[in-house]
């Protein structure tokens, strides 16, 4: 849109209200997804005579549209834009990698509650603490309960069938309540002492269980007494090894940046009622020369629209604009008080996110360099562009075929972008109608499948769709790609050489190149090698789930009298195999059409 008459057209035209603009080039693809207030205001920034940033001016020089899209409100707009980075992954916005939730420490909702590591939604029975930044924070914190206040960690069935107590009831990390060893009241109590811990009242639990040892000593129950003054030396370590808060009820995140020969690392350390449970270090990739406050505000919008914003932040550098804090304290009905120029403790904090930080970008760009010199090799090897940003948007999908004896046909594809794999654009396809272990038939249905599907949805495909096999199988893809009028050089096929053995491979083309002899010590190999291994074992484990879940349901249709819609009504029922396995008799018969005989039979035979 280099026509000024156009522009100013255009830009006159643009409403007052919120809502989301994209920048496209000449070639349709989308460069830059953003969000407005208010639409007219924020896109007529793009196209003043001066623009301040250089890395702005040389996208708006490759500009030849602005589309928008109107939103009810500016919360509206921050999850379409969100939701549009994500699957547009445009150049010039700042990418996040998706993460899983993050992992909560749950009490069950058992008469004797087991204590447990637990990523999900949290409306469940039971009692959940968290989110904690990492799986080591969660297991760290259940080793301090099992220490202090020794509570199970064993699943429902195990503790329904023990006879006598287990290993961890002679580390002294369990009561045994399994077997009688504690009283449901006792147990409680202990319960009720971890959850009050976790709740920041520890003080106040160091109290009661001195009391209750003392009350013990008393009545000359000195085995009692010693179980309590056990806890007392266990409790009494643990808060002095731990950074307790004066308020117990604070909740706060301290999100530090550091910025190092072009890469970033944000460092996310959560605080929750007073305790410091650890902290989690992302590395975005786009970054460009993004000031840190930007990429913070990117970070911010992103993470909290998934993440419930604590009460407070302290961040390593202050937001230009507070308007995105103002959604989400709209989002999550609290105020957020954001801390630049944090106090002493708050202060403490803040250097150690802010040396993690640095630490973990070290590593990382270690690391990077490597993966980045892989990428390199393999763009040098295929005559591809070489230039950082090629380097760096240089996509890589890879298949692999696995099957039981030629039941279950599973295919998998990975997904290797910006010098890293891309797990969470990894994906399964069940292969159905073809013969029992045709691997030729399931590569074309899926390679079919997935690749006019991308056809349909204007997806861009990818720079290289490796191929693992042999001459067979490259040729499947071939004929795919004839079918489907697509770019055949596109295709990459690895096939193993003499004795199978690893730095023998062979790459092979089906666009009339000559084939390519790999060494040992070629960079490129060893790519190419790492992804395939990755869709291989992607595979394997996507098999063997499958086969588990249909070995467990055809334990339930083996039971007498339970068919197809009775398996449907318990797996929905229990939400699960495993649960079923762990419900009692009567849950059993409370299901609609089971009867107490038929109930009975599932309850023993599932044990």
């Amino acid at each position: 849109m280099q026509d000024p008459q156009q522009i100013k057209s255009f830009l006159k035209e643009l409403p007052d209200l919120p809502g989301v603009y994209r920048h496209i080039d000449a070639s349709d693809t989308v460069l830059y997804v953003g969000k407005a207030k208010n639409l007219k205001k924020r896109v007529s920034q793009y196209y003043a005579k001066t623009i301040q940033s250089p890395r702005v001016a040389l996208m708006m020089a490759k500009v030849v549209r602005t589309e928008y899209t109107i939103t009810n409100s500016e919360s509206e707009a921050l999850i379409l834009e969100n939701n549009l980075i994500k699957s547009l992954h445009p150049r010039y916005n700042i990418l996040f990698r998706d993460d899983k939730t993050y992992p909560f420490l749950k009490f069950s909702a058992h008469e004797f509650p087991q204590i447990s590591f637990y990523r999900g939604a949290t409306n469940k029975p039971g009692k959940y603490f968290g989110p904690y930044p990492n799986g080591y924070a969660v297991g760290q914190t259940i080793e301090v309960l099992q220490r202090v206040f020794r509570l199970r960690t064993c699943n429902d069935s195990v503790f329904q069938n023990r006879s006598r107590p287990c290993m961890q009831y002679q580390i002294k990390r369990c009561s045994a309540p399994c077997t009688g060893f504690i009283t449901k009241d006792e147990y409680e109590n202990d319960i009720k002492n971890a959850i009050d811990f976790l709740d920041g009242k520890a003080p106040e639990v160091l109290k009661n269980i001195e009391s209750k040892m003392m009350m013990a000593s008393d009545i000359m129950n000195y085995e009692l007494a010693a179980i309590y003054r056990d806890q007392i030396k266990a409790l009494g370590t643990v808060m002095n090894s731990q950074s307790m808060e004066v308020n117990p009820k604070i909740n706060c995140d301290i999100i530090a940046i550091e910025q190092i020969e072009g890469k970033v690392c944000i460092n996310l350390a959560m605080v929750r009622k007073g305790r410091h449970l650890g902290d989690k270090s992302m590395f975005p990739t786009q970054v460009n020369a993004n000031e840190a406050s930007t990429i913070l505000e990117a970070f911010i919008s992103s993470h909290y629209l998934s993440h419930e914003i604590p009460s407070m932040l302290v961040l390593s550098h202050e937001l230009k604009d507070r308007g995105v804090i103002d959604i989400f304290e709209e989002k999550y009905h609290k105020k957020v008080r954001v801390v630049a120029r944090p106090n002493a403790l708050q202060k403490s904090w803040l250097e150690l996110a802010i040396k993690n930080a640095q630490l973990a970008l070290s590593r990382e760009i270690n690391e990077s360099t490597k993966a980045e010199k892989r990428t390199l090799a393999l763009a040098e090897t295929l005559g591809y562009a070489t230039d950082p940003d090629a380097l760096n948007s240089l996509s890589i999908e890879c298949f692999d075929i696995s099957h039981t004896s030629g039941e279950a046909t599973q295919a998998s594809c990975v997904v290797y972008q910006f010098h890293d794999m891309q797990s969470s654009r990894y994906r399964r396809y069940n292969i159905h109608g073809i013969t029992e272990g045709d691997d030729y038939a399931a590569m074309e249905q899926v390679l079919t499948r997935r690749y006019s599907s991308f056809l349909k949805e204007g997806v861009d495909l990818p720079d290289i769709v490796l191929i693992d096999g042999g001459k067979g199988q490259i040729g499947v893809a071939k004929r795919v790609f004839e079918d489907l009028g697509l770019d055949l050089s596109k295709i990459v096929g690895v096939a193993k050489g003499e004795g199978r053995k690893v730095g023998l491979e062979t790459l092979h083309f089906v666009d009339g190149r000559a084939p390519l002899e790999l060494g040992v010590q070629s960079m490129a190999l060893m790519l190419i090698a790492s992804i395939r291994d990755e869709a291989h074992r992607f595979a394997i484990t996507g098999m063997r789930s499958r086969r588990a879940k249909q070995r467990n349901v055809s334990r339930l249709e083996d039971i007498d009298g339970v068919g197809p819609k009775r398996r449907q009504k318990l797996l929905a029922r229990f939400g699960g195999f495993t649960e079923v396995c762990n419900a009692s008799i009567a849950d059993l018969q409370s299901v609609d059409g089971i009867s107490r005989e038929i109930a009975e039979k599932i309850y023993y035979a599932l044990r």
